[in-house]
């Protein structure tokens, strides 16, 4: 059996289908299953998404959307347990019938395909508490697992509260906080208790629970061995980060929707995601039973205590091993399809700044800055401007700049980047990231190294903005003016960054002139 939490080899090779793995549980899902010899295929909406994965090549990728019947039902072909890991949560204010539509198709789906599991992780729940009177979030998460309970395949409803592990938003939210305010002002739920789990521990559970008997159709609740409060959690998170003992005075007038919006300024969890966290905290939400211990064993020291689990997040985004985000699944709203070479907008227009510089480098030292850009490495302009810009997206809840980057050299596609994530890369040629900030239309940036006339390389740049409506004009027209200072110093430093040989992610980068500096 492995040391590490992961799931052993099983004896019995499956069949899987896993829903949401460009997200943070499935991404690191994928590659346990495959760790346990299982073969998996993934469902997504946009397949090359997945592509730059490290398990990219051992999978089966389709494309489709749990709200289609038909793409639900050929993905489910030849499957014998099916993950469902994905939820509409801020898709609008009809997300609890998206929701609701999305499960009862895959349980019907199932069915008919002769799946013989399905297994969903959803949210932890307080007992005694009406479900009339929990948050949508909590109250849809509910409703799934009960559609897949009373459906007529065999499911593992899987219920965790906080999940503790790097790149996670409810890890994110609690190191940004507790990092950055040495004195708190906080809202009430700061002293509700919560059991928190380690994500190794969640995906131990999910892997197990692939070869459940046949008989087992029930829900099981999932934590650490610790019960805690949110102030607890900080102070912890404190000492085990070495910081300063923080200050923490809880104020009962903060509501949700005002301390999600104080969550979106503090940390890099934007306030549409910040607020179902803070929602589902209101009420205590501790597990009543261990049962699927039974079935899944837990290895010696397992389930992490809490200090343990942080000290492996912290451990693991200090050494760059963040193997996948909460970002890394697209913000609800960005527009999905890939920006074509030569796009024919219908009925709209389309804006455009191109600029383009020759740099006498070679083109794998031009590329190796384009490749570095964002996060600590900066933008290479006006800090001050990318800073600003940063900022009012958070004021109006958009995820700003303080995202950063997955890894501080290589990208791949579907990473996000500040407020921008990339659609599209070809190394050695092609950037193209796409906007995820609020803006009156669809915006593009593409970053292009080629070979020009011998010794010398071409860096070539393209903004694309596609307004929508008046507004998305007016605010190009706005906005246009400061384009010859922001993206025409963007396309020098750029060049003067690769002839000097200068890497976007040495120190120089990021303490010189351009470095935008996304986390104060």
């Amino acid at each position: 059996m492995n040391t590490d939490g992961r799931g052993p080899k099983t004896a019995e090779r499956l069949n899987c289908l896993v829903t949401g793995a460009s997200g943070y549980i499935g991404g690191r899902l994928v590659p346990e299953l495959l760790e346990a010899g299982h073969t998996v295929r993934c469902l997504a909406r946009s397949p090359g998404k997945l592509r730059d994965h490290p398990w990219a090549q051992e999978v089966e990728p389709v494309a489709g959307d749990v709200t289609d019947a038909a793409s639900v039902a050929a993905s489910m072909r030849g499957i014998d347990v099916a993950y469902y890991l994905v939820h509409a949560l801020g898709t609008g204010s009809g997300f609890e019938d998206t929701d609701r539509r999305a499960a009862r198709i895959f349980a019907e789906q199932a069915h008919a395909a002769g799946v013989r599991r399905i297994v969903y992780l959803g949210g932890l729940t307080p007992s005694g508490v009406p479900e009339q009177e929990l948050s949508a979030h909590l109250r849809s998460r509910a409703e799934v697992g009960r559609i897949f309970l009373e459906g007529p395949v065999p499911a593992t409803v899987l219920r965790a509260a906080v999940v503790v592990g790097s790149g996670s938003a409810s890890f994110e939210m609690l190191r940004y906080l507790t990092e950055r305010l040495p004195v708190m002002v906080t809202p009430s739920w700061v002293s509700t208790r919560t059991q928190p789990i380690g994500v190794r521990d969640v995906l131990h559970y999910l892997v197990g629970s692939a070869t459940m008997p046949a008989d087992v159709d029930r829900a099981f609740d999932i934590g650490g061995p610790d019960v805690l409060t949110y102030e607890e959690m900080m102070r912890r998170y404190a000492e085990v980060a070495g910081l300063r003992r923080r200050l923490i005075v809880p104020v009962p007038v903060l509501t949700p929707r005002l301390s999600s919006h104080w969550v979106g300024l503090v940390t890099p969890v934007p306030a549409s995601i910040a607020r179902p966290l803070t929602e589902s905290l209101r009420h205590e939400v501790v597990c009543d039973e261990h049962d699927i211990a039974r079935y899944v064993p837990d290895a010696p020291g397992r389930p992490l205590p809490f200090e343990e689990a942080l000290d492996l997040a912290l451990r693991r985004v200090r050494e760059a091993e963040v193997t996948t985000r909460w970002s890394s699944a697209a913000v609800p709203g960005a527009p999905s399809d890939p920006l074509p070479t030569d796009p024919e907008w219908a009925g709209g227009s389309l804006y455009q700044d191109e600029r383009q510089l020759t740099v006498d480098t070679s083109r794998e030292s031009l590329w190796k800055v384009i490749e570095g850009i964002g996060g600590d490495n900066g933008w290479y302009s006006f800090p001050l401007a990318w800073a600003v810009r940063g900022w009012l997206d958070r004021l109006v809840g958009g995820v700003g700049l303080r995202r950063g980057r997955r890894d501080a050299e290589r990208l791949r596609v579907g990473d996000s980047l500040d407020f921008w994530r990339v659609e599209e890369i070809e190394p050695g040629h092609l950037l193209r990231l796409r906007a995820e900030m609020r803006l009156p239309g669809l915006a593009w940036l593409e970053m292009y190294a080629e070979t020009c006339d011998g010794k010398l390389t071409l860096y070539r740049q393209r903004a694309v903005f596609h307004p929508r409506g008046l507004l998305g004009h007016v605010y190009w027209w706005c906005v246009s003016p400061f384009h010859s200072v922001i993206f025409g110093g963007m396309a020098r430093n750029i060049t003067q960054a690769a002839a000097k040989g200068m890497c976007a992610h040495a120190n120089k980068a990021r303490t010189g002139p351009w470095a935008s500096r996304s986390r104060p």
